[in-house]
């Protein structure tokens, strides 16, 4: 009998949970620059300067002035791949942030890395605004700029490779098959093929008046390892 009330109260527990409302997701907290704690969507912002002896007030103050609550400042060259800061950035963003760049070329120093980057940020429902372009992906005219950029630099990429086809092809029918020039002329091997057969002279020698390394006369005439040897 009194197992059967434990039995019926577990079940009666069991029931009153499920019936329990779940308790509401808590956006993740965040610090502002100002060291104010917030989940709501942030305005951030990224500077970067080349040199140490560059300044980021400049920067700084115009990322501040159009709202940035919390600011990522570096002083690294944009062709580093590796930048700190700016990972840092992205991992303290969430969806609905937008990320805010004085120029474009503080986020990326070309054209396909920049579109990586917003496409990136896209995915994620993070925006991106640039002042000096004017450029914001989080408006629909922004988005088509963007686009717009997208496909420029496609098109771009597509003439070079043309251009690089093209060329290639030319030099071929000139006879040129690009490259290093061989070390050694064809008159070259057969002085060489010459003088190995002259017991006198070593492939030292051979190789020194040619103006090469025997490594390299080797490679060219595979002989010359055995020319000269006794019993062979």
């Amino acid at each position: 009998m009194t197992i059967k009330r434990r039995k019926t109260a577990r079940t009666a527990a069991r029931a009153r949970r499920r019936l329990r409302p779940a308790a509401p997701k808590v956006a993740r907290a965040r610090s502002s620059e100002t060291g104010e704690v917030t989940s709501k969507a942030m305005l951030l912002g990224y500077a970067r300067v080349s040199t140490v002896d560059q300044n980021l007030a400049l920067q700084r103050d115009a990322l501040s002035e159009a709202g940035c609550t919390k600011i990522f400042t570096e002083q690294m060259s944009g062709a580093v791949s590796d930048r700190p800061a700016l990972h840092d950035a992205l991992e303290f963003a969430r969806s609905g942030d937008t990320l805010i760049v004085w120029k474009l070329d503080r986020l990326a120093r070309s054209m396909k890395q920049l579109i990586e980057t917003v496409e990136t940020l896209r995915l994620r429902g993070i925006g991106f605004r640039s002042l000096t372009e004017a450029l914001d992906t989080t408006t629909a005219q922004g988005r088509l700029v963007f686009h717009m950029f997208g496909a420029l630099a496609e098109f771009e990429r597509s003439l070079i490779r043309e251009r690089t086809q093209a060329g290639l092809v030319a030099a071929r029918r000139a006879g040129r098959t690009g490259g290093r020039p061989p070390k050694l002329t064809d008159d070259d091997i057969e002085a060489a093929k010459a003088m190995l057969a002259n017991p006198d002279i070593g492939v030292t020698q051979i190789a020194h008046r040619l103006g090469v390394s025997p490594a390299t006369l080797y490679r060219y005439i595979p002989a010359a390892r055995t020319a000269n040897t006794p019993g062979v």
